[in-house]
């Protein structure tokens, strides 16, 4: 049975725990290519040639965007660079630290297009890795369809990675406060995101989440 196009979409970043205090103290998520002029402070997570290659991926919705001038989300947690995380051993992967202190932040895709577009923020989706050398991508969100939902939900996505892989984009920054639910492995990283968001304006449920998870 395919899955239709869910009312209520959900977006999913994942980072470092030790990346979590610059974002709550900057209030916002930095896309790629203003982290690379700032040297912030914690554990790149990505591989530098995929990073690369972002940074100059244009849009096909928006030319003058590359892919890496914008914070990128997946469509579901367990994503397949959460695998390649978990796994330790990709030869262009230099984090080796594996998932547990790898947080998931969530939020609501529907919201989010609104709040872009108020702020004149332009985003897309794609139907597969923005990564990529050929990947396309959407600006109207009635064009949801065109993304492998069966994929981005399942959980054995061998035969079914490009479409696993499908991207949420939002130019520039995207805003704490629309972080709603900040997902965990274990109940031993619950004390330490609650320690980070001591103190923080907007403070986002925090879950054990070990079905985000490898």
């Amino acid at each position: 049975m395919t899955i239709p196009v869910p009312d209520e979409p959900r977006t999913y970043h994942i980072v470092h725990i030790d990346r979590l205090a610059s974002i709550v103290a900057d209030d916002c998520l930095w896309c790629d290519a203003k982290m690379a002029t700032r040297a912030p402070s914690g554990t790149t997570i990505g591989m530098n040639e995929i990073k690369q290659r972002r940074r100059t991926n244009a849009l096909n919705s928006h030319p003058d965007v590359c892919v890496g001038d914008c914070v990128p989300f997946y469509f579901c947690p367990r994503s397949v660079m959460l695998y390649v995380i978990y796994q330790a051993n990709h030869p262009e992967l230099e984090y080796r630290d594996g998932q547990d202190p790898i947080v998931h932040l969530e939020a609501d895709l529907r919201q989010t297009v609104v709040w872009a577009e108020r702020q004149q923020r332009r985003w897309a989706f794609t139907t597969s890795n923005a990564g990529s050398r050929f990947f396309d991508d959407y600006a109207d969100l009635a064009d949801l369809d065109k993304v492998d939902w069966d994929a981005v939900q399942a959980n054995n996505w061998q035969g079914c990675k490009d479409g696993k892989q499908a991207e949420f984009l939002v130019e520039a920054s995207f805003p704490w406060e629309m972080v709603s639910r900040v997902g965990i492995k274990s109940q031993g990283m619950y004390a330490k995101v609650q320690r980070v968001l001591n103190g923080a304006r907007h403070r986002p449920t925090v879950e054990v989440k070990p079905d985000w998870y490898y």
